[in-house]
C-alpha cells in the first residue's frame, strides 16, 4: 500500500475527473474507447509520478505538518533512492501511453503541467512566496485542457476556457484548505495569503476567485460546447458558492465556514465535469 498512498490517490482521482471533463467537451458526443483509456492512463500515471516527486521534496516539511507527518517518505517506509526511480518510472510510462495514443500537443502539455508543479510549485514557489499558490494553480488546470487537447489537437478557445475556468477554481479552494490547516501552514513556515496577509483578506480574495469563475464557467454554453442543463446547474452551483463566499465575511468561525467552502468547491467541481459530457 506504501507505493500506492505515496501517489496521492485522491489527487490522482479529482485530476482524472477534471480530465474526463475535457475529453467530453472536445469530443462533443464522439466516443473513442482507446484515446479515451490511453489518456486516462497516461495522465494518471503522470499525476503519481508528479505526486511521488512532490512527497519527495516536501518530506522536510511534511514531518512538520499534522495532516502529513505520517507520509510514507517521512516515515521512511520507501527508501529516498527508490522513490525517485518510482516516480521516473511512473512519468516515463505517462508519457508512452500519451505518445502511443494522443498526439503530440497533448503530451507537451501533459509535460508542461508535470514541470510545472514538480520544479516551479514543489521545489521553489510553494515555499518562497504567495505566488506559489498561483503556479500551483497553472499546474493543476492542465488535466482538463490535456483530456480536451486529446480529442481536439488544437489549444484553442475551448481549451483556453477550460484552463481558465481551472486555475479561478483552485484559488479559493486552495485558500479554504489553508484557512481550516491554518496551524499546519504555519508550522512549516509555507507562505499562505491568511499567514501573509489577514483572514478577512484572504476571504475578499477568494470571493473575487470565486466570481470570476462563476461567469467563466458559464462560457462552455455560450461558446456553444454545452446546452441549457450545463448552464443552468452551473449558474445556480455558481451563485451558491458566492453566497456562501459572502456569509464568510461576517463569520467568525472561520474553520467549519472554510471547511464548507471546500466541500462545496469539490462538489462544484465534480458537477460540471460529469455535466460536460450532456450536450443538451
Amino acid at each position: 500500500m506504501r507505493f500506492v498512498s505515496v501517489t496521492k490517490p485522491g489527487i490522482i482521482f479529482g485530476n482524472i475527473i477534471t480530465a474526463l471533463g475535457g475529453y467530453f467537451l472536445g469530443s462533443q458526443g464522439h466516443f473513442n474507447l482507446k484515446l479515451l483509456v490511453g489518456t486516462l492512463v497516461g495522465m494518471s500515471l503522470i499525476i503519481a509520478s508528479g505526486c511521488v516527486f512532490n512527497n519527495y521534496i516536501d518530506r522536510d516539511i511534511d514531518r512538520l505538518m499534522e495532516r502529513t507527518k505520517d507520509r510514507v517518505l517521512v516515515k521512511g517506509l520507501i527508501s529516498i533512492k527508490v522513490a525517485i526511480l518510482y516516480a521516473v518510472v511512473l512519468g516515463l510510462l505517462g508519457l508512452l501511453a500519451l505518445c502511443l495514443t494522443t498526439n503530440l500537443l497533448t503530451v507537451s502539455v501533459a509535460l508542461s503541467g508535470l514541470f510545472i508543479y514538480v520544479i516551479a510549485y514543489s521545489l521553489y514557489w510553494k515555499r518562497k512566496s504567495l505566488l506559489g499558490t498561483a503556479i500551483g494553480g497553472i499546474s493543476g488546470a492542465v488535466p482538463p485542457v490535456v483530456g480536451y487537447c486529446a480529442v481536439t489537437n488544437h489549444f484553442d478557445i475551448g481549451a483556453w476556457t477550460l484552463f481558465v475556468m481551472l486555475f479561478l477554481w483552485q484559488m479559493p479552494h486552495f485558500y479554504a484548505i489553508s484557512i481550516y490547516r491554518l496551524s499546519d501552514y504555519s508550522a512549516a513556515a509555507i507562505p499562505i495569503l491568511p499567514l501573509k496577509k489577514s483572514m478577512h483578506y484572504t476571504k475578499v480574495t477568494m470571493l473575487i476567485f470565486i466570481i470570476l469563475f462563476a461567469i467563466v464557467a458559464l462560457l462552455p454554453s455560450l461558446l456553444g460546447y454545452t446546452g441549457y442543463i450545463y448552464f443552468v446547474i452551473t449558474l445556480l452551483l455558481g451563485l451558491l458558492w458566492i453566497g456562501v463566499g459572502i456569509r464568510g465575511l461576517t463569520t467568525t468561525q472561520d474553520k467549519p465556514w472554510a471547511r464548507k467552502m471546500f466541500i462545496i468547491s469539490i462538489i462544484i467541481i465534480m458537477a460540471l465535469s460529469f455535466l460536460m459530457a450532456i450536450k443538451y
